[in-house]
């Protein structure tokens, strides 16, 4: 196959032609900014089908997510400012650049020291105006969802040697955070509950993080998990001539063991 014929060349001639004077009205009309959205919303998707979904899910959402990203660099490329060879090549040389491991005869002695070589060779990438180093979070993007944030922060806190010492000052920290939490709901202190629920979740993050447990993905599966159950709940109450609605608290706590019964291998 001739590198003009390749997948990968036919998707960015698709999409020339959506953008071309004769193409589709609204697609000439995007910008990167205007597709900001739509990246997010294909990004979760791609997500959802690979914590959720089947390989076709995977690969048709890896696509869709493809697309836009050629969309946003064929309109850059139009306006002279890079082209899609310009991105890949800069992450390349990118990933080359924090990988002397790999690509130059650097030797660690851990894969902390290996993480920490990361950070430092990724804050010397974007230097601050006055020519020092980037601070170690100036990369992180403010938009990420919360529980991401929480576990990027203590990622790269740790790297730089900030954090617990042992995974049990860990766990007394969350018991801590969680008897704040409960002195705080005493209070009546809507602010301060706020403040301690916050900062025993955020504990938990790194509890987590430590056991290789990534909190967004744990909540996300707890969450589908939920939905399942309560779907198996409103199915059965309609087999059995039943309004969800009016079924009082027992009677959906014996639909929601029986949901729990029914999944298979689900350790809950």
């Amino acid at each position: 196959m001739a590198a003009s014929d390749s997948p990968l060349q036919r998707l960015r001639d698709v999409v020339k032609a959506l953008i071309a004077p004769d193409g589709c009205p609204w697609d000439r009309e995007q910008t990167p900014g205007s597709l900001c959205e739509y990246v997010l919303e294909e990004a979760h998707e791609l997500v959802e089908a690979i914590r959720h979904g089947t390989v076709a899910d995977v690969r048709e959402e890896l696509g869709d997510v493809l697309f836009l990203l050629v969309f946003i660099s064929t309109l850059y490329e139009k306006t002279g400012d890079f082209s899609l060879d310009d991105a890949i090549g800069t992450s390349a040389a990118k990933m080359i650049r924090r990988h002397p491991h790999v690509f130059a005869d650097t030797v660690f002695d851990s894969k902390d020291a290996q993480l920490a070589a990361w950070e430092s060779i990724k804050r010397s990438e974007k230097p601050a105006e006055d020519g020092s180093p980037a601070g170690v979070f100036d990369s992180l993007p403010r938009s990420l969802p919360p529980l991401l944030k929480a576990y990027r922060i203590h990622s790269k806190a740790a790297r730089v040697g900030f954090t617990w010492d042992s995974d049990q000052d860990v766990e007394q920290q969350a018991e801590a955070e969680w008897l704040e939490l409960l002195e705080a709901m005493q209070s009546g202190d809507k602010a301060a509950q706020e403040h301690e629920l916050g900062d025993l979740v955020f504990t938990l993050v790194e509890l987590g993080r430590r056991k290789g447990i990534k909190a967004s993905a744990a909540v996300d599966g707890t969450a589908h998990r939920f939905l399942n159950r309560f779907k198996q709940m409103e199915q059965a109450a309609r087999s059995g001539g039943r309004d969800f609605t009016e079924l009082d608290m027992d009677e959906l706590n014996s639909l929601w063991e029986a949901a729990k019964l029914g999944e298979k291998g689900d350790p809950a």
